[in-house]
């Protein structure tokens, strides 16, 4: 809460130069009412450190991206007593990082190495637009440049895949390509979470700080949820399509052995659907072939047990 100013005096320029602040933008949340009046003494206007800490709290607002509207109504309740830690903490839990990795440095030789030894500034360049790499300028005339990684692991995956043959151009399109798929799941599941576990905390007016304190427990609980989903999913699709790809390069598919040729033959769909719900879609195909080898095999077995030699009959002593 705010009440009189206490212990540091500040002018309105000794104000805004603490805080960050200019002048008018202090004088302007002074007539928004986001930022109490200063203490008259004589013909000055001193702030206090309280006007200070509440400069600091609206820039953290506006960073993470709340209006001045919302950000007066949550000062408001922090006022009258109702608590803001709630909603700062749930504002946190979100803004925090998502991921376990911790971002390290790598100098532009070290970068160079990863990839072959050979200097490729366009591709750098392209690494730093995707945020792959950040730039860290030298503090030196002279020194050379380093670059912040933020995920080490997808460098790595781009440095194996340089390895392997794949061209920098190319990985860099596959990762926009990528980046805009996975940009829409997780603004999927964040509309399906928002729907159906946020939209009692998602009111008109700021939540309470109890109600805010449980939405960051849920955002906690949460959050692993996605990058589950979606391994378990991407490791059942890699799966499908790589057991596809391959079999069509080795042309198992086509040919079989002692076979010449295949032949399309139609087949219900109700016994399509039956077949795929017993094996899944990508075996039923197969399971539809074997099964008829194994009917085809049953019935030579019959047939050659037909031919063979019928035993005597004897007749029963009366």
């Amino acid at each position: 809460m705010i009440d009189e100013p206490a212990g540091a005096a500040y002018r309105i320029e000794d104000l805004a130069h603490r805080s960050g602040a200019t002048v008018r933008t202090i004088r302007a949340y002074q007539d928004r009412g986001l930022l109490p009046r200063p203490e008259r003494r004589g013909r000055a206007n001193v702030y206090a450190d309280t006007h200070l800490a509440r400069l600091r709290q609206i820039a953290d607002l506006l960073d993470r991206g709340y209006t001045l509207a919302s950000i007066k109504e949550l000062l408001e309740a922090w006022d009258a007593g109702r608590g803001l830690g709630g909603v700062l903490g749930l504002v946190a839990e979100v803004d925090g990082p998502w991921t376990d990795e911790e971002a390290v440095r790598i100098s532009r030789a070290e970068l160079d190495e990863r990839f072959g030894g050979r200097s490729d500034d366009a591709a750098v360049a392209e690494a730093v637009e995707l945020g792959v790499l950040e730039r860290i300028p030298g503090q030196n005339p002279g020194q050379e440049d380093m670059f912040l990684v933020p995920s080490p692991q997808e460098l790595a995956v781009a440095a194996e895949l340089y390895e392997a043959g794949v061209p920098l151009s190319a990985i860099a399109g596959h990762l926009r390509e990528l980046r805009g798929q996975v940009e829409h799941i997780a603004s999927r599941f964040l509309e399906f979470t928002a729907e159906h576990v946020f939209a009692r905390y998602l009111g008109e007016h700021p939540p309470n700080d109890a109600d805010a304190t449980e939405a960051a427990d849920l955002v906690r609980r949460l959050r692993p949820l996605a990058r589950q989903t979606v391994d378990a999913e991407l490791a059942r699709a890699m799966q499908l399509f790589a057991h596809r790809e391959l079999r069509r390069h080795l042309g198992v598919e086509q040919v079989r052995p002692g076979v010449d040729g295949t032949r399309t033959v139609a087949v219900p769909a109700t016994t399509m659907t039956a077949v795929e719900s017993l094996v899944g879609a990508e075996h039923a195909a197969e399971f539809i072939a074997l099964a008829a080898e194994r009917e085809v095999r049953a019935r030579g077995l019959d047939a050659l047990a037909a031919q063979g030699p019928r035993t005597a009959e004897v007749d029963e002593p009366l």
